[in-house]
């Protein structure tokens, strides 16, 4: 599904096949989850490929690195032409991109300093699809940001994420949606959270969430619109009466969804700002115009 025979990936300076890139089994990324990662996508444009937000892609990803005590070589910049290079190695415009970072052979409880960057590309569909989506409210909660760094892409945090979905899964619901500790809505399995009431749009604030950048972009999206966007703490009960909610991330996009538990969202999808929104979002990432990259 996500390489073939004639893939090609970055592996630490090195272009190499997908099918014969190696990894050491005693890696502490493996082991004990110790390593970064960014989800980010491509769309192509009448200039080629415009990778979408990749300075503040690669900014978090090496601020993710850091966060556990790694130390990536390249620079924001350098990782950008990466980015672009991997796509046009691989014949690829509309694509999902891939950077990991992850850790050499180290069974001790300390970053080591073997650090390996891995950049792969792959053509993916919007990860939760096109439906509108049956959502519950996780048994599983989001972890306290006083015990892991939540605000980074760690991959060690995404077995929190895999419990939620795996539990919605089992109860016949599309995906989950996490709550902190002390009850109020916090995000998806790998999703940030919004919904609309008297046309005031909601999210969560920054605290117990990833800093999305699609959130990040939706809430710029929305207030260029003229919609009012809060950022606050609340319960799932405070959705009781909303028109729309929707989640939003790099692999999911624009996602809207039908109900939560037995709560359900009866305004049309396509009549709400929430789908405004949508709609802006798919026109601007594929703007040639917003091309921050030209491979030469």
């Amino acid at each position: 599904m996500y390489y073939n025979e004639n893939s090609i990936l970055f592996l630490d300076g090195q272009w190499v096949k997908a099918s014969e890139a190696k990894v050491d089994l005693f890696s502490q990324t493996m082991h004990y989850g110790n390593g970064a990662f960014e989800g980010i996508r491509s769309y192509a444009g009448a200039a080629g490929p415009n990778v979408f937000k990749a300075k503040e892609h690669f900014e978090r990803l090496k601020y993710s690195a850091e966060k556990m005590g790694i130390k990536i070589s390249q620079s924001v910049d350098e990782l950008v032409k990466v980015s672009y290079e991997l796509l046009d190695r691989n014949g690829l415009s509309n694509a999902y991109i891939r950077p990991m970072v992850y850790l050499g052979a180290n069974m001790k409880l300390l970053s080591c300093g073997e650090v390996h960057v891995m950049m792969a590309a792959w053509d993916w569909p919007p990860y939760l699809g096109d439906e509108a989506l049956k959502v519950m409210i996780s048994s599983v909660e989001r972890p306290n940001p006083k015990s892991i760094p939540v605000d980074a892409k760690v991959t060690g945090n995404y077995t929190n994420s895999i419990m939620a979905s795996n539990e919605a899964k089992r109860n016949g619901y599309d995906e989950a949606l996490l709550l902190d500790s002390e009850g109020y809505v916090a995000e998806g399995s790998g999703q940030n959270f919004f919904f609309v009431k008297d046309d005031v749009i909601y999210t969560p604030p920054l605290g117990n969430i990833l800093p999305g950048i699609t959130r990040a972009t939706i809430i710029e999206y929305a207030m260029e619109l003229g919609y009012p966007v809060v950022e606050k703490l609340f319960k799932p009960e405070e959705m009781k009466g909303a028109e729309v909610a929707f989640f939003t991330g790099t692999a999911t996009e624009v996602a809207s969804i039908k109900s939560i538990d037995d709560m359900e969202f009866a305004a049309d999808w396509k009549e709400t700002v929430a789908y405004d929104l949508f709609l802006m979002y798919r026109q601007r990432v594929s703007n040639a115009e917003l091309s921050e990259f030209t491979l030469v």
